[in-house]
């Protein structure tokens, strides 16, 4: 069974970071989850966000999401992907590691 690290993203700023934690965690066989939650909703709007297709499972809080009025589609994000707290809940159980930016 693979390893699995969880990203849990609240802020608008670490895209980069994202991308290049969840490239190299695949590249060494670990599978990445990710759940955007408050201003982490607003990374789907930021060039560059398409680079985690493949890379990582991604799921977003509704509620961030309408709270920045934000539009589907969403680049990467499935619709079962929109979800609530409880995905959060979920992927700290799933996950072997755990981080947050």
């Amino acid at each position: 069974m693979a390893e699995k690290l969880g990203i849990f993203v609240t802020s608008d700023k670490h895209l980069g970071h994202l991308v290049g934690i969840s490239k190299a965690a695949k590249k060494v066989g670990i599978e990445v989850i990710v759940f955007l939650t408050n201003r982490g909703v607003l990374l789907t709007k930021q060039e560059g966000f398409e680079e985690l297709e493949g890379q990582a499972q991604v799921s977003l809080c509704n509620v961030g999401f309408e709270r920045f009025n934000l539009q589907k589609p969403i680049p990467v994000i499935a619709d079962k992907d929109f979800a609530t707290q409880a995905r959060h809940g979920m992927m700290i159980e799933d996950a072997d590691r755990y981080l947050v930016l």
